[in-house]
């Protein structure tokens, strides 16, 4: 007898688009909500981003962290991201989870996000940055782009609009490579575009 297929999941947070967002920080779909410790993009408290985020804007790691609730602090992150100017979504809208895990390499995109939507709501917006491999993978096939070395960024043509596409490392500790070093390709970043 077989397994029955995976049920399509809907992308359960809405894309977040300040005004005056300079960057759209694009990762892949958020993990299964019994993973989540706030409701907030990156929520899942083993994931590292906005422990970057601490390190590069404030020298402080644990400046977003909860540590006795174990949790992120959702209110103080919401309201950095929107002063500093970046803005945060997926590339997939509605997603099929072949395993019963956050890995990308389990997640089927049954609909892709439509980027240049999001980026007509976001006049200021001078690049994208993939947050992660399977990111990385749905924007070089949309636009049929050559992926960019980690670190890096190459042109984009969306629409009428030339947009710098930065292929940043993913933030989940499944990705092996220290903290600092993470945070030191997302600082070089954040400094080209003059956000720091």
């Amino acid at each position: 007898m077989t397994s029955p297929m995976p049920s399509f999941e809907q992308h359960p947070l809405k894309p977040f688009l300040p005004a005056n967002a300079k960057v759209l920080m694009l990762g892949s779909f958020p993990p299964q909500q019994k993973r989540w410790s706030m409701d907030f993009f990156y929520p899942n408290f083993q994931n590292d981003m906005w422990r970057i985020m601490g390190i590069i804007f404030f020298a402080d790691k644990n400046i977003f962290v909860d540590s006795i609730g174990k949790c992120f602090r959702q209110r103080e992150i919401m309201q950095f991201a929107e002063e500093v100017g970046i803005a945060m979504y997926d590339t997939a809208e509605v997603v099929r989870r072949l395993r019963d895990n956050a890995s990308d390499s389990y997640l089927e995109i049954v609909r892709p996000t439509d980027i240049e939507g999001l980026l007509s709501q976001l006049p200021q917006c001078r690049a994208i940055a993939t947050t992660g491999e399977k990111a990385t993978e749905e924007v070089i096939a949309q636009y049929g782009v050559h992926k960019p070395k980690i670190g890096d960024a190459i042109a984009l043509q969306i629409g009428r609009r030339t947009l710098s596409l930065y292929r940043m490392p993913s933030s989940s500790r499944a990705y092996p490579l220290a903290i600092e070093k993470k945070a030191s390709y997302y600082h070089a970043m954040f400094r080209d575009l003059e956000m720091l």
